[in-house]
C-alpha cells in the first residue's frame, strides 16, 4: 500500500487443537507463558534461532516440523526439523527485494511474493526446496503495487495489487504459480479514495475451499472486506467494523476456518496510536461483520484459527499474542512478544514470525 510510505512498503502446536485450547485457557494467575499451569504444561511460543535479523512478514506452515518464512532483504528460510535448524534458501540476487508473502505446498514447493511499485513486485517459485528459484511474474505496470497472494490448492492461486484505474487488480495462476495473468476487472467494485491493501502479514488476501477468497482493505474512510465466490472474477463488498479513516488504519489480516466463519484483525499500525475495535467476526462468509465485544488491546496484523477447533484462534502483532475461545468475540493477551504473522496447519503445527529474525513455534 503506497499511502503508508516507505515504512509500510518496506514495512505449533504438538497437542491437538482441543488440548491446546484448554491449556491456553488457564488463567494468567495460574500459569505464565512457558510455565506449568494447573492443567500441566502450558503451550507457549518457543523462539527458534534463525541466524538473521530480517523481518519476516511472510510465513507458510506446512506441518509441525516444516515451515517457510520470507522477509526483508530478499530473505527466505526453511526448516524441516521444527525450527531446530533453518536453511537459508534465499533466491540469488534478491537482496533488494522485500518479500511479504509466501505460500508453500510442501517442503519442496513454494511461491514467494515481493512487493513494491512497478518491477519491485515479483513472484518467484521453487520446486526443489529453495535450491533454485524461477521468476514467474514481474510487474511492468508502474501503477500496480502487489501486496498478498493466496492459493486454493496446489494449482490455483491469486495475487492482489492496490487499485489500478480505480479498482483492485487481481492476478491469477492455474499451474501452481508458474504462469500468471491479470483477471478482468469488470466484476470488481470501485475502490474508495485512498483505499489499498496492507502488506503486513501475507493475510490481506486469503482463501477457503476451492473458490472462495476474501480481500482486506484500509486507508480510506471505511475498512472493507471484499469477497469472491468464483476465484476472483466477481466480488461483493462489505464494510467492516474495524476503524479506518486514515492511511495507517484498516483491516490488516483475515482468517477463515471455512467459507462462512471468519475473523478480521487490524487497527492503526503506528505504535503511538490507539487501535480500538481491532477485531471483527463473521458467520455468513463476510456478508456482515460484527465487532469483537472484547477486542485485542492493540493493533494486530495476523490471525489464525487453531487446528481442529471451531472457536479458538490466535491474533498477533508487535505488542503481543491474543487468544479467543469464542470465535473472535472476546480476546485476552497470552504473550507479549512481537510477531507480525501467524499460521497453523492441520497436524497441530502453529508458527509465528516477525521482526529481528523472530520465528517461533507453539509447543
Amino acid at each position: 500500500m503506497r499511502a503508508m510510505g516507505k515504512t509500510r512498503r518496506l514495512m505449533s502446536l504438538g497437542l491437538c487443537g482441543a488440548a491446546v485450547t484448554a491449556a491456553l485457557a488457564v488463567p494468567a494467575a495460574h500459569a505464565a507463558p512457558g510455565e506449568q499451569g494447573e492443567r500441566g504444561h502450558r503451550p507457549a511460543w518457543e523462539l527458534t534461532e534463525t541466524g538473521t535479523d530480517a523481518r519476516f512478514r511472510g510465513l507458510a506452515a506446512v506441518s509441525r516440523d516444516d515451515a517457510w518464512v520470507a522477509g526483508s532483504r530478499g530473505t527466505v528460510l526453511r526448516t524441516a526439523d521444527g525450527g531446530r535448524h533453518w536453511r537459508d534458501v534465499s533466491p540469488p540476487g534478491a537482496a533488494d527485494l522485500e518479500f511479504r508473502d509466501i505460500e508453500a505446498f510442501d517442503r519442496r514447493r513454494a511461491v514467494v511474493l515481493a512487493i513494491g511499485e512497478g518491477e519491485a513486485s515479483r513472484v518467484l517459485r521453487t520446486d526443489d526446496g529453495g535450491a533454485t528459484w524461477t521468476e514467474s511474474f514481474r510487474n511492468t505496470d508502474a501503477r500496480a503495487f502487489y501486496d498478498c497472494l493466496t492459493f486454493f490448492d496446489s494449482r490455483h492461486g491469486l495475487a492482489m495489487s492496490d487499485p489500478v484505474d480505480g479498482k483492485f487488480r487481481i492476478l491469477s495462476t492455474s499451474d501452481g504459480g508458474r504462469n500468471w495473468k491479470v483477471l478482468p476487472d469488470a466484476g470488481m467494485p470501485a475502490a474508495r479514495p485512498g483505499e489499498a491493501g496492507f502488506a503486513a502479514s501475507g493475510q490481506c488476501l486469503v482463501s477457503s475451499g476451492s473458490k472462495d477468497v476474501w480481500l482486506a482493505t484500509g486507508g480510506a474512510d471505511t475498512a472493507r472486506v471484499l469477497h469472491s465466490g468464483d476465484r476472483g472474477l466477481t466480488w461483493s463488498e462489505t464494510a467492516s467494523s474495524i476503524p479506518a479513516g486514515d492511511p495507517a488504519r484498516g483491516v490488516f489480516g483475515l482468517a477463515f476456518r471455512d467459507r462462512r466463519h471468519g475473523i478480521a484483525v487490524g487497527g492503526d499500525y503506528r505504535a503511538d496510536q490507539a487501535s480500538p475495535d481491532a477485531a471483527a467476526v463473521t458467520g455468513n462468509g463476510g456478508r456482515t461483520w460484527q465487532g469483537a465485544t472484547t477486542p485485542p488491546p492493540a493493533y494486530r496484523s495476523g490471525v489464525a484459527w487453531l487446528p481442529h477447533s471451531r472457536s479458538a484462534a490466535l491474533a498477533v502483532g508487535p505488542t503481543g499474542t491474543d487468544l479467543t475461545l469464542d470465535g473472535g468475540r472476546t480476546w485476552r493477551t497470552v504473550d507479549t512478544g512481537s510477531y507480525d504473522t501467524v499460521n497453523c496447519v492441520a497436524d497441530g503445527g502453529c508458527w509465528a514470525a516477525g521482526e529481528k529474525g523472530r520465528v517461533a513455534r507453539l509447543g
